[in-house]
This record gives structure tokens, C-alpha cells and sequence, in this order.
């Protein structure tokens, strides 16, 4: 989306700008109002949610802000399809869910105890947690209670006139057979209670009734069997849903939705549903965008199944929730990776973006600039701060927090010390504390993983390498001394005599000192820049620094 749109300065000059703009353009040339512009995400309840389920709502909501900021009235709709049947059991929860497969997910006890009327209700309680905690503002809508109140019975009752020809269009758009045979809608059997088992055979548009028979299905490639029972129900009591098929374009047309994203596994049920929203329904369906799927480290998608799970409320013990905005919003195209592993990133790389836009740091490419500052401005739910907060790199932080994690004393206060010590911060502020606390976290829950994670070996010119052996074996020779000494160091003296001894050995080896410190900086905490390292290094611990560095340059 980002390639195929003009490169205009639109808005705040970011996708999500140019994605609202083309919304307005193009509902205008519809001829539709654009006093109220909804926008839909679809919320699964069939598994724990994770960061792709939560990715979809929140860039929803960025363009919802940015069509209130283009002078539009717009709400985002959060759908819970909680009347979905529960196809699989997810990994890691429990056995006995098998008993229930089939059967919609609000009707589901709530496998994590009491906390919840269902499972459906539990999961999507998850997600709209995770919105809640980074700012979204949402219109909830429970499916299981959209379909009992009637609100899509009219959508039901025309997609279901026009079943046949719905039929053909699937068949011939995706080769699949089944709805030339039976009506695109899943009753749930009166008596096993399950979805997908029974068949919608006939509909009566009198009546507004469809008779339907339990006899089976094959479902994830394994054939259920049905139960044999033989029924009819009627489509405003909420006793069934319509196919994937054809139920976006119902919600499209009874909510007035006028824009959706959508996954690129779920292509082809978007392009049925935009022909029968807009042959079938008289709806023109919305604007899309196509999203790529996010992928865990080791390259498969994260699915709520599959179990390899990352939930908002992982990334939200770790990480800031601008952190979590920040990955969502910085890009909607391409293929993303992304695990705990990548918080101490996205929480620096925040404050890079609070850098360029408050200008501490010039950034030379007008166009990025205005991008940066624009993302920046949609993380902060477009009511950014009026002056930047503390920033300390969170590498930082962490090493800090191992040393004081375990200790039964005031970590926070003890941080506090040392980065002043540093010369890193002068008084204590609310977002540093929250970020100490997340650092705390961290160090308590993945302790020594930080050093594992910069622990590869780096490139390094000859020079470098020597200058780094000579700084080495002179600290190993001041640590030595300070084994065998009777007589305390003095700190401060200690201190001068680390940072003395880096800045000598990079003018003996034609290094230009700064760029010296910042190559000690980036093989400890993985930083271009950071505390006064004599400081650093002596309060980390000599020898530990030793260890650490001889396996940066082994």
C-alpha cells in the first residue's frame, strides 16, 4: 500500500494518512456520506490472541484517527466472532476441550476457571485488554449477540435468496464445491449444539427459516460426524452464523463499514464477500489493504493453534505500550518477524522517534523526518507529550536491573543511584520509573539472556582488536591488584583510571577516541552511546567486563 499510493505529504505524512485520504476520496466518489466513517476489525475467540490478532485492530484505529484528523467524525468497530465453533484444541490448554469441538465458543465453559462466562468471552476479553492498555478506542460488538438480536436478519434472509448464484460465484472463484450443494449458513443442531456438523439444506423466505441436517463434515482435512438429528430454525434467533464466506459482507452492510484490512490467508474470502456485498447486498464493500502475516523467529506464523503464541500482555511486561505501537504502526507491508527478543529495540527506537520530533536529533531526509514525527504522533494516539521524557538506552537498564532483581531491597531506588551516578539522569520522572519497572521484569523472568543475545562475535579491523586486547590486559592487571591489595581503591580514582586507560590505547592505535568509546559501548549494551565508562565498567565489575569483551573478540 505504501508504494502504490502518490508520495504526497498528506496528513501527517504516514501510511496511515494516505490510506484515510484515499478512504474520503473514494467514498465521494461513491457519493456517500462522509459525516461518520466506520472501520472494522474482525477479533477472533477461538484461541489466546497474540500480536498479529492485535496489529489488525490497532492499525484500524490509527486510520480512524487520522480520518477525525482530516475533520471526519469515525469509530472503529472491534467484531468478536464468539460464535465461531472451536475447530481444534490450541496448544496447551486442556484435554477436555475435545468434548466441545463444534460448538460455538461462547457456549464454551471458560477453560482458565471462573474468570469469565466462556471461552469466547475470555478470549476476547485478552485482546480488547491489550487495546485498552495502549489507548484504542473501540465499539465492541459480541457476534453471539449480533445474531440473536436480529441486527443481520435482513443480510441472512438476501444472501440466502441468492444462495445459488453465491454458490456458482464461490465455486468458480475458489473450485470449492460445498455451496452449490448447501446454503452458505451453519445452523447449530438443536440437539448436539454443534456448528459445522449440521448442514443447511433449504431456506424458506416466508418463514425465514432453514431446515438443516446434523450428518457431518470435514473439517482441518478430518472428517466429524453429525449427530443424524434433522430441524429447521429460524435466522433472527441467533441458532447459526453465516459461512466466512458472505458474513464480512453482512457486517459491512448492517454497520455501514467502510474500511477493513485483511491477512493475505484469508484472500480469497475477502473477494467472495466483496462481490456479494456489492452484487448480492447493493453495499459497495469497503476499502482494503492487504497486511502481511506476522512470523515468530524461527519463520512460522504465529497462530493461536499452533501455539506459539507472543499476547499483547507478554509484550506489555517487557515492553512500553509505545513500544507495542511503535511495531504496529512503522510499517503495514512486508513479512515481519518478531518475538520478545525485539522489546530492548522498538523501546530504544521510541525514543529515537521522540528525539527527531522534538528536533534534539536532526534527521536530513525531509521526507523520513516528516514520516518519524507523523508515526510518533500516531503512537502517542495523536496527543503526543509537549516535551521529551528521559531517554536511557534500555540495555541499560536491564544490566542494571540484574544486578538488583533479586535482592530484597528498593531496585527502583538503587537504579535510580547508579544512574545518577552516571550522569544519566538528574531526578526521577513517572516514564523512567515505568521503564525500570518493565527493565526489572525483564531481568527477573530472562536473567544473563541479554548477554546471549550480544554475545556473537564482531567484526573487527586489526587495530581495533589490538587496542582492545591492550585495554584488556591492563584492566586484568589492575584487577590483580585489587585482589592482592590490603588497601581499598578509591572509586572516583578507579573510575579516571578505566577511562584514562581506553582513551590512551585508541590514540596508540590511530583510533579516534569517540569512535573507540562507542565501540565499547556497542560490546556492552549493544548502544552507540551510554554512560561515562570508567564508571560503567568498574560497577559492572572488572573482571566480568574482562570476560565479557574476550568473547566479543575470540
Amino acid at each position: 500500500m505504501e508504494d502504490s499510493l502518490e508520495e504526497l505529504t498528506i496528513g501527517k505524512g504516514t501510511w496511515i494518512d494516505k490510506v484515510a485520504f484515499t478512504i474520503i476520496e473514494r467514498e465521494q466518489k461513491l457519493g456517500r456520506s462522509v459525516d461518520m466513517i466506520k472501520v472494522e476489525s474482525g477479533l477472533g475467540a477461538s484461541g489466546i490472541p497474540h500480536i498479529g490478532s492485535m496489529g489488525d485492530a490497532v492499525r484500524a484505529f490509527g486510520i480512524s484517527l487520522a480520518l477525525q484528523n482530516m475533520g471526519h467524525k469515525s469509530e472503529l468497530i472491534a467484531f468478536s466472532d464468539d460464535l465461531d465453533g472451536l475447530r481444534k484444541v490450541p496448544t496447551g490448554l486442556p484435554d477436555w476441550l475435545k468434548d466441545y469441538l463444534c460448538k460455538p465458543v461462547s457456549s464454551i465453559p471458560d477453560p482458565f476457571g471462573d474468570c469469565h462466562e466462556s471461552y469466547g468471552s475470555h478470549m476476547s476479553s485478552l485482546l480488547l485488554d491489550g487495546l485498552d492498555r495502549v489507548g484504542v478506542d473501540y465499539k465492541f460488538k459480541s457476534g453471539t449477540e449480533v445474531y440473536k438480536s436480529g441486527v443481520l436478519t435482513n443480510q441472512i434472509h438476501n444472501i440466502l435468496k441468492n444462495s445459488k448464484n453465491i454458490g456458482d460465484q464461490i465455486a468458480g472463484s475458489t473450485g470449492q464445491q460445498k455451496f452449490k450443494k448447501f446454503l452458505p449458513f451453519f445452523p447449530i443442531c438443536e440437539q448436539c449444539g454443534r456448528l459445522y456438523v449440521a448442514n443447511a439444506v433449504d431456506y424458506f423466505p416466508q418463514e425465514k427459516t432453514i431446515s438443516y441436517s446434523c450428518i457431518g463434515n470435514t473439517i482441518n482435512k478430518k472428517h466429524i460426524d453429525g449427530c443424524g438429528y434433522s430441524g429447521e430454525i429460524q435466522i433472527e434467533n441467533g441458532n447459526g452464523k453465516l459461512a466466512w464466506k458472505v458474513e464480512f459482507a453482512a457486517r459491512w452492510q448492517a454497520f455501514d463499514v467502510r474500511f477493513e484490512a485483511f491477512g493475505k490467508d484469508i484472500m480469497d474470502s475477502v473477494r467472495i464477500n466483496d462481490w456479494v456485498s456489492s452484487e448480492v447486498l447493493g453495499f459497495h464493500h469497503p476499502l482494503h489493504i492487504k497486511y502481511e502475516m506476522f512470523l515468530d523467529k524461527g519463520g512460522k506464523k504465529i497462530s493461536k493453534s499452533a501455539g506459539n503464541v507472543l499476547t499483547p500482555q507478554m509484550w506489555l511486561s517487557y515492553g512500553s505500550p509505545e513500544s507495542l505501537l511503535l511495531l504496529l504502526y512503522k510499517r503495514i507491508s512486508g513479512t515481519r518477524h518478531v518475538s520478545i527478543e525485539d522489546i530492548p529495540n522498538l523501546m530504544d527506537e521510541y525514543d529515537l522517534y521522540e528525539d527527531i520530533y522534538f528536533d534534539k536529533i536532526k534527521e536530513k531526509n525531509k521526507n523520513k523526518a516528516t514520516k518519524i514525527k507523523g508515526i510518533y504522533e500516531y503512537v502517542n494516539n495523536l496527543n503526543p507529550p509537549t516535551m521529551p521524557s528521559i531517554h536511557i538506552p534500555y540495555r541499560i537498564l536491564i544490566q542494571q536491573s540484574e544486578f538488583f532483581a533479586d535482592q530484597d531491597i528498593d531496585s527502583i531506588k538503587k537504579i535510580y543511584e547508579r544512574l545518577q551516578k552516571y550522569g544519566l539522569t538528574k531526578e526521577e520522572e513517572i516514564a523512567l520509573t515505568n521503564k525500570i519497572k518493565l527493565s526489572l521484569n525483564w531481568a527477573r523472568e530472562f536473567k544473563g539472556f541479554y548477554d546471549d543475545e550480544i554475545a556473537t562475535k564482531m567484526q573487527l579491523e586489526e587495530n581495533q582488536k589490538k587496542a582492545i586486547v591492550d585495554v584488556l590486559t591492563q584492566l586484568s592487571l589492575i584487577a590483580d591488584e585489587m585482589e592482592v591489595s590490603d588497601t581499598p581503591y578509591d572509586s572516583e580514582e578507579l573510575n579516571q583510571k578505566v577511562q584514562t586507560i581506553i582513551f590512551l590505547k585508541a590514540k596508540e592505535n590511530s583510533i579516534q577516541p569517540k569512535e573507540f568509546f562507542r565501540l565499547f559501548y556497542k560490546m556492552l549494551i549493544n548502544a552507540e552511546r551510554g554512560p561515562r565508562l570508567g564508571n560503567y565498567i568498574v560497577d559492572l565489575g572488572i573482571k566480568n567486563v574482562i570476560h565479557k569483551l574476550e568473547g566479543r573478540i575470540s
